[in-house]
């Protein structure tokens, strides 16, 4: 599958970044993160200018964090985040061991700058996925997944406003990872087909929006494959064990304060609960 690019970032192609400059990006993110305080955009000269550039930068951050990573999280799957974000296709993130709970779990509001509700399907890998079976499809990665789990991500920007940044700047920023909260996973998933479970989100005892799996690019296995054949372009590849979020299946984003109980329910598969605090 191609690469995906949005209209602001076609206007900026032009030479790949710098190897100084990927460090210099990556290093504005890490101050984000350290200080806890958002910018309006990456300085002038130190903005990717392509999607190639934006994973660049995402790699580099993710080495200066020097936390495990125990997986990858998928953006802009749904027709709602496309929208939104005015992109034409998915971009990925890195999970992170820290940000990674189990249900039910709580979390500081204050760690956030927004608290962006995502109810998701993460799929748990039980082998590989790697360049020698790629291209992958909807129907070739399915044996891989070891385990379905309901999840809840919390959608995090390290910008004033993730909405007036393009796309290379968004993957750049980790893919907008928060957090990712784990429900119970599902060994026993191969009889559902993951289209057609229906999802909500609750929000303090109120369904606030629902969805199903369909709106995953058509189906959460697609978004799986669409991920092993990204790793596979950059030379890498998905791993046994490893935890794929696969991005929103709702209808509309929820917003999260402080005390708020948030539930995600999957039907037969299960539900999952996270509580700010």
């Amino acid at each position: 599958m191609r690469m995906l690019f949005t209209a602001g970032a076609n206007r900026h192609r032009g030479k790949p970044m710098g190897a100084s400059e990927i460090q210099g990006a990556a290093d504005a993110l890490l101050s984000s993160r350290t200080t806890h305080r958002r910018m309006a955009a990456l300085p002038n000269g130190l903005q990717p200018r392509t999607p190639e550039d934006g994973y660049a930068v995402q790699d580099a951050l993710i080495a200066a964090l020097a936390q495990p990573s125990p997986g990858w999280k998928i953006g802009g799957t749904s027709a709602l985040a496309q929208e939104m974000l005015k992109l034409s296709g998915p971009f990925a993130g890195h999970l992170l061991e820290p940000l990674r709970h189990d249900a039910p779990a709580t979390l500081s509001a204050d760690s956030f700058f927004m608290r962006g509700i995502e109810v998701e399907f993460a799929l748990r890998l039980g082998r590989d996925l790697d360049a020698g079976g790629a291209p992958w499809d909807q129907e070739s990665v399915a044996d891989a997944v070891a385990a379905v789990h309901p999840a809840i991500e919390v959608v995090d920007s390290h910008f004033d406003d993730w909405l007036t940044v393009d796309t290379p700047s968004l993957i750049a920023d980790n893919g907008c990872h928060g957090s990712l909260v784990l429900g119970e996973g599902v060994e026993a998933w191969r009889h559902i087909d993951l289209a057609e479970v229906g999802t909500e989100l609750w929000m303090n005892s109120e369904c606030v929006t629902t969805g199903s799996g369909a709106a995953v690019i058509g189906h959460p296995l697609a978004a799986l494959a669409w991920l092993a054949n990204l790793c596979a372009r950059r030379g890498g590849q998905l791993s046994a064990g490893q935890i794929i979020s696969t991005g929103s299946t709702c209808d509309a984003l929820g917003w999260a304060e402080a005390t708020d109980r948030i539930e995600g329910h999957f039907g037969d598969l299960g539900s999952v609960s996270v509580t700010f605090s």
